[in-house]
């Protein structure tokens, strides 16, 4: 464990039982006894700490966005690769049970040739009020946002199970500009979207959309129907986080009228029966697949080189919203 006091590191250390305490990253990433360091700091601490990572030979688990910027995820990828290390970004929607099902059914032709997607979300941050701790959401300067980190997920998980845009369109819009602090009421400008709306086709030809809002609603929170030739997918859940919560998946195909309950395979759970289910549960799954990675030398985990795609593909939504036309980004390293 390293924060930047050495009182809370050490207490940190007794409460969780750690055999390490730092109050510096420094010694943390240069310590012979760690192999793996994560990054749980906000987006624009990103890149320094990933670079002294990298540059310590350590294994990496970042959470997503990897940089505050297409430039900055190319330039940590590109040092990543100058070393033998192993990288995991923290798109966990990646390693969820119920994505990896939807992804295999499709492939077998669950559904025929896909026709086309849509989704529909909430991303509860940023609403018409936030606390304390979130309001760097509210600067697009930050990096972090509900275009930066929501539509990252939520497209990657798009484009995980059904493949990558050949175009897209794209609107973003402000509609809160003003935010109320929980704590105290003041009134904070925002300058972040809280409308997200992507469309276009994707390289199989199927038509593909993304609505994100901030903000809970009273209606749709996460819808994500899939169709095909032969079949639907729909995809539901209570709160609009598909890489984080459990969420219920249905389907019909053939001569089948009605969606029915699909069930997930044991094969996708990779972590241990005792681990409790909720957000942190992908993470875990994303955990065991990095650990798999380092100990047996395979790449099943999503790293940094995965993290440079999703960043140009945010890239192309910017361009495309702020000049009003259609975009392409590169999927090839």
């Amino acid at each position: 464990m390293s924060t930047s006091q050495r009182q809370t590191a050490t207490a940190a250390k007794e409460r969780f039982n750690l055999p390490l305490a730092f109050d510096n990253y420094t010694e943390l990433v240069t310590h012979p006894d760690v192999d793996l360091v994560t990054i749980a700091v906000k987006v624009p601490h990103h890149r320094e700490l990933v670079t002294a990572a990298i540059k310590a030979g350590k294994h990496i688990y970042c959470e997503w966005p990897l940089g505050n910027s297409l430039a900055e995820t190319v330039e940590l990828a590109d040092l990543a690769r100058t070393k033998n290390i192993h990288t995991a970004i923290g798109l966990q929607g990646r390693a969820a049970p119920v994505i990896n099902w939807v992804r295999d059914l499709i492939a077998q032709g669950y559904i025929g040739t896909v026709l086309s997607t849509s989704m529909v979300a909430s991303g509860e941050y940023p609403s018409d009020v936030i606390d304390s701790a979130n309001t760097y959401m509210l600067d697009k300067q930050n990096g972090a946002n509900l275009l930066t980190i929501h539509s990252g997920h939520y497209a990657d998980v798009i484009t995980y199970c059904l493949g990558e845009f050949l175009e897209l369109n794209a609107t973003l819009a402000t509609q809160r500009r003003q935010v109320k602090l929980i704590e105290t009421g003041e009134m904070i400008t925002a300058t972040s979207p809280d409308q997200v709306v992507i469309n276009g086709i994707l390289n199989s030809k199927a038509v593909a959309s993304l609505h994100l809002r901030g903000g809970h609603s009273r209606g749709t929170n996460l819808l994500w129907e899939i169709n095909g030739t032969e079949g639907d997918l729909l995809l539901t859940g209570d709160i609009g986080y598909i890489n984080m919560l459990d969420v219920t998946l249905q389907g019909a195909r053939g001569k089948e009228d009605t969606l029915s309950p699909i069930s997930i395979p044991d094969q996708y759970r990779w972590v241990p029966l005792e681990t409790p289910k909720g957000s942190p549960f992908n993470v875990a799954q994303l955990y065991t697949q990095l650990a798999r990675d380092i100990l047996e030398g395979t790449n099943f985990c999503s790293g940094f080189d995965a993290a440079v795609i999703r960043h140009r593909m945010l890239d192309a939504i910017q361009t495309a919203a702020d000049s009003g036309t259609r975009q392409t980004y590169k999927i090839d390293l």
